[in-house]
């Protein structure tokens, strides 16, 4: 493969101008980071303290491998949701090595509300879960939670990707021999309950560990019994008589330590054959991507320059180069591991879907995981293009790629705009995981395009009644339009929507993807098939 013969220019005011816009959008969510890590209040880090307790990230510390990465997912989730009262979704997930051996971790943290799940909780929960099945990874839980969040209980347990989504998750998980350990810290109570029960292994801490479905407080309601946590869930109760969990452990350390040993008596899984060389840095410096990534979501940029910046050697071959031009394809290495490579450099048109579609089959055939780099404003409108089928030809790309089997992974580089959005592999289409950059933006369509539309359609509304078109109502709708598209399409609210797997810095982007392809690799392959294409 040849390098990429890179055409930036670190001297000009552009690139300068573009640093610094996008150094200072990294700067801003590593603080906002930074603070939904580590900010609470001091009554309730007191609280676990004079419990005995360890805070969360002290015990993902101590049960993580020293010196491995560990790659946070929704680090940011619900911090625009319950007026900031759920930093980080009052929980942490993420991909960890224990023992040597990859999985997913799954730590409530009991510094908020005492751990209590809200509705993002258990979308974050239920998504780490997902996580776990799609790329068999093993996962271990820090137990320490209230239960769900009772205010909010019709927004977190009737539905079916809801509460009970976890405890489905985890039985898909044991169906699947995929193997799960839970170390009981603090309380599980009501469903969370089940977490413990459902695991294949549990430790639980003597003096602060309690598993019930229902608290004293709720037995004394319901059946007049007064009885302690310890007598009604505690530690001697269930690995002495109940059986619901397997090891006692004196302390939070002793605990993490049982689980360290379990772990390490897992069989490590049979990863399959991907194609590999041995790896190199780029050849360009990955913080240059600061420079090349525009300061308005309008501009548009070459893709070619943030592949450099990636992959091995800054080597890459262009699959059908002279063709398709505003979708760039082909191959390339990140960290010794082959990949496919799909690429916005504008609008998709008739020949750039075709070419994405038949680039995602070529894909399939080699058994090479695909990278989706979004910068997508949308498939090209009109009534040519319709007359050229526009639409079926966008169609293909979308049945190629929702029924792709390899492993997919999608970077949200800067605009995701319209149905761009779904033939690169937005969040519908079942990424193994999808990154967001800070300066990205998502929607329907552009903030002053809905705008301008409603303003329009409520212009005509008024005529057809036979109103008169006040320019003072038509500013109205089109500022209020635009004001809430501002807030709804940035990083920060899809973030904490969790339409992503989290906020990354760019210069993360290499490390992240080969943690991301490297579990993928647990997973079997599943057999080749398509729909039917449209021609």
């Amino acid at each position: 493969m040849s390098r990429i013969q890179s055409q930036l220019n670190t001297g000009s005011s552009d690139f300068r101008r573009n640093y610094t816009h996008n150094r200072k959008l990294a700067t801003a969510f590593r603080e906002r980071q930074d603070r939904a890590r580590h900010q609470r209040r001091q009554r309730d880090i007191d609280r676990l303290t004079n419990q005995g307790k360890m805070l969360p990230r002290t015990r993902l510390e101590k049960l993580l491998d020293p010196g491995t990465p560990f790659l946070e997912l929704s680090s940011l989730g619900a911090n625009m949701a319950y007026n900031g009262e759920s930093p980080a979704a009052s929980c942490i997930t993420g991909i960890g090595i224990v023992s040597g051996r990859e999985v997913m971790i799954h730590a409530d943290d009991a510094s908020i509300k005492g751990g209590a799940w809200y509705p993002l909780t258990i979308k974050k929960i239920v998504r780490c879960l997902d996580i776990a099945i799609e790329n068999r990874l093993p996962v271990v839980h820090l137990c320490d939670s209230a239960g769900g969040f009772l205010p909010l209980q019709s927004e977190l347990f009737p539905d079916k990707h809801m509460a009970g989504r976890i405890f489905r998750n985890q039985a898909i998980l044991s169906q699947l021999g995929v193997k799960q350990l839970a170390l009981v810290f603090g309380h599980c109570t009501a469903g969370g309950a089940y977490i413990p029960a459902l695991s294949d292994y549990a430790v639980i801490v003597r003096g602060t560990g309690a598993v019930f479905l229902a608290g004293p407080p709720l037995v004394k309601a319901a059946t007049g019994e007064i009885v302690s946590v310890d007598e009604l869930g505690g530690c001697d109760l269930h690995t002495q008589i109940s059986g619901v969990c397997d090891y006692p452990a004196d302390s939070e350390d002793a605990a993490i330590a049982i689980g360290r040993e379990i772990v390490g008596q897992w069989e490590r899984p049979q990863k399959w054959a991907i194609q590999c060389a041995t790896p190199e840095p780029p050849a360009y410096d990955p913080d240059e991507i600061y420079g090349i990534l525009p300061d308005d979501i309008k501009k548009q940029f070459d893709m070619r320059e943030i592949i450099a910046r990636l992959v091995d050697g800054s080597r890459f071959h262009e699959y059908q180069p002279a063709y398709g031009t505003t979708l760039v394809c082909g191959f390339a290495n990140l960290w010794g591991y082959k990949i496919g490579i799909l690429a916005n450099n504008g609008v998709l048109f008739n020949d750039s879907a075709l070419k994405g579609a038949h680039f995602i089959e070529l894909c399939n055939q080699n058994n090479t995981p695909l990278v989706f780099l979004q910068n997508i404003t949308g498939y090209m409108v009109g009534k040519d293009y319709e007359a050229r089928g526009i639409t079926k030809d966008g169609a293909k790309m979308i049945m190629a790629q929702a029924c792709s089997v390899v492993p997919k992974f999608t970077i949200m580089c800067h605009g995701s705009f319209g149905a761009g959005n779904y033939g690169m592999c937005g969040r519908a289409y079942d990424a193994r995981l999808l990154f967001t950059w800070p300066n990205h933006q998502i929607g329907v369509m552009g903030g002053e395009q809905a705008a301008r539309t409603l303003a329009e359609v409520k212009m005509r509304q008024l005529e057809r009644n036979g109103e008169v078109a006040d320019p003072k109502i038509i500013d109205r709708v089109y500022n209020e339009t635009l004001e809430a598209y501002q807030v709804q399409i940035t990083a920060d609210y899809s973030t904490s929507e969790m339409w992503d797997d989290g906020i990354i810095d760019p210069i993360d982007t290499r490390n992240a993807l080969a943690i991301a392809i490297s579990m993928s690799l647990n997973a079997p392959l599943a057999d080749r098939g398509y729909g039917v294409f449209r021609f």
